[in-house]
């Protein structure tokens, strides 16, 4: 299997593991990949997930050239499908866009080596990236006359200054785990034999945290980004009226007062 799951207390590890292509997905890998995704949302003993590529080569490197060829549709044919179906006809592109999955708990991407073309898009889709100092990353579909098809370049964008952005996208050369920590694209660099056990600090001190209020700051952070501040201002308010009456809430306040750890159930 492709692609490994398991959990750990509160966090959920999926690891790609095809590392004969560099951890580079299949049609089927991608699928079952967006399938773990959901059931981690669903999974209320889930509060943060963490995402990583089984070696040392490679975090992904995008679609796996070892997928058996189909017979594709038309592309507007294909488009006006479902991605499932659309998949099932040998199109896979739309796959690596996790927008319409609607996973609000955080994702923490591990990057552990080569982190090029979908394999970006996926990392970039996270909400923080932590990178062995071996990594790379980059955007080569221009090289070969053609575009990251799930967002890569609008993502990335959001992520690095824009001048950072758009060499990378439009030389399609990579950068290494040092420009990457530059330029913000990673938040910290650790040895390779380091990486998953940082992820894992990393994700516990979120997980402490209230689980709602939690999945309501990425939920606020992701959809309310291109509003006006009196706009996002409510949205910011209706959470909070959300959130105040929670039994996690009254939990929260409770062991502030009696200077304890609190204890989240996500209720």
């Amino acid at each position: 299997m492709a692609i490994q799951f398991r959990i750990i207390d509160h966090v959920a590890v999926i690891t790609l593991d095809a590392q004969q292509s560099n951890n580079a997905l299949t049609i089927s890998d991608l699928m079952h990949l967006r399938k773990t995704l959901v059931a981690c949302q669903d999974d209320e003993q889930v509060r943060v997930i963490v995402l990583t590529g089984a070696g040392e080569r490679g975090f992904c490197c995008g679609a796996s050239p070892r997928e058996p060829s189909r017979t594709q549709p038309g592309f507007v044919a294909g488009a006006l499908k479902s991605r499932e179906t659309e998949a099932e006809e040998g199109s896979y592109a739309r796959l690596f866009d996790l927008s319409d999955l609607e996973i609000w708990k955080p994702i923490i991407a591990a990057i552990n080596g080569a982190c090029l073309a979908g394999g970006l898009e996926l990392a970039l889709q996270c909400d923080l990236r932590i990178a062995a100092d071996s990594a790379s990353f980059g955007l080569p579909e221009v090289c070969a006359a053609t575009i990251p098809a799930a967002g890569g370049v609008q993502y990335l964008l959001r992520a690095v200054p824009a001048a950072h952005a758009m060499k990378m996208a439009l030389t399609g050369e990579p950068i290494d785990a040092l420009e990457a920590l530059r330029i913000g694209l990673v938040i910290d660099l650790v040895p390779q034999q380091q990486l998953l056990s940082a992820a894992l600090v990393l994700a516990e001190r979120i997980a402490t945290n209230g689980p709602l209020a939690v999945q309501s700051i990425k939920q606020l952070a992701l959809q309310t980004a291109h509003l006006t501040p009196r706009d996002f201002v409510i949205q910011a308010h209706l959470h909070w009226g959300l959130l105040r009456d929670s039994q996690d809430h009254i939990e929260g306040r409770m062991a502030q007062s009696e200077k304890r750890a609190a204890k989240y159930n996500g209720a």
